[in-house]
């Protein structure tokens, strides 16, 4: 299995967020006919413990479902319309399932950045639940997946589940102790929102060895300043700009 250390430049957010609803099939399709070679998303647990897309703990903003999402089972969930609240064109688009994403992006031949999102009380769960489903399912033929998240207990979890996939911290601002944090948790690469970043930060995380990845970056001119700065990967939700 190859490992992500050739990322991509740019990966697109949500799978294309600009352009299709986030974290669905349609998005990750629509990204796919952009040009795009990785795709960055979500993943929360449903109820009864299976990995699911969706970017908020709750089903209010893009879905027409209410209330927390591990609130339900994965069957409830996918009675939910995720693309309507975009535009027309998705009506019935639906929650998918880290499963179904997976076959998919074996089909389109794309990468991914997998982000841990775990509802409140299921931050060891779901790192689990994510690490054996990669560990299970993922494709030898794609490059390894990029497994990040906000919460440490989260990473920790998934370093035991699935040792073999490298894994990332995301933060929303660079503090000064972000290598003891990277150290404790094993983690490869830094990822971090760009408007928080200045150039020698960028370049003190690059002496060190880790590679940059910066969310989320929508501006031509904004990606071309940190790439000169060292960063390494921008997440767009236009990732069709980048490019």
């Amino acid at each position: 299995m190859k490992a992500p250390s050739s990322l991509p430049r740019v990966i697109g957010h949500r799978g294309a967020a600009g352009h299709a609803p986030e974290n669905t099939l349609a998005g990750f399709r629509t990204a796919a006919s952009l040009g795009v070679k990785w795709v960055e998303f979500d993943v929360h647990l449903s109820l009864d413990g299976v990995p699911v897309l969706l970017h908020d703990d709750s089903l209010d903003r893009t879905t027409d479902g209410k209330g927390g999402v591990s609130n339900y089972s994965l069957g409830t969930l996918q009675g939910y319309d995720a693309g309507q609240w975009f535009s027309e064109t998705y009506v019935g688009e639906t929650i998918p399932t880290l499963s179904e994403t997976i076959r998919l992006l074996a089909s389109l031949q794309m990468g991914a950045n997998v982000e841990i999102k775990p509802s409140p009380g299921q931050e060891a769960a779901t790192g689990h639940a994510v690490g054996r489903a990669l560990r299970e399912e993922w494709p030898g033929d794609l490059p390894a997946p990029l497994i990040s998240s906000f919460t440490p207990a989260s990473l920790a979890a998934v370093r035991e589940t699935a040792p073999m996939f490298q894994r990332g911290l995301l933060l929303s601002r660079v503090a000064r102790d972000w290598g003891d944090d990277m150290r404790a948790l094993d983690c490869r690469t830094l990822h971090c929102n760009h408007r928080h970043l200045d150039k020698t930060t960028a370049q003190e995380i690059r002496r060190a060895g880790y590679p940059l990845l910066c969310y989320t970056v929508n501006d031509r001119a904004r990606a071309d300043t940190l790439f000169e700065w060292g960063v390494d990967t921008v997440i767009s939700d236009h990732p069709d700009r980048m490019l």
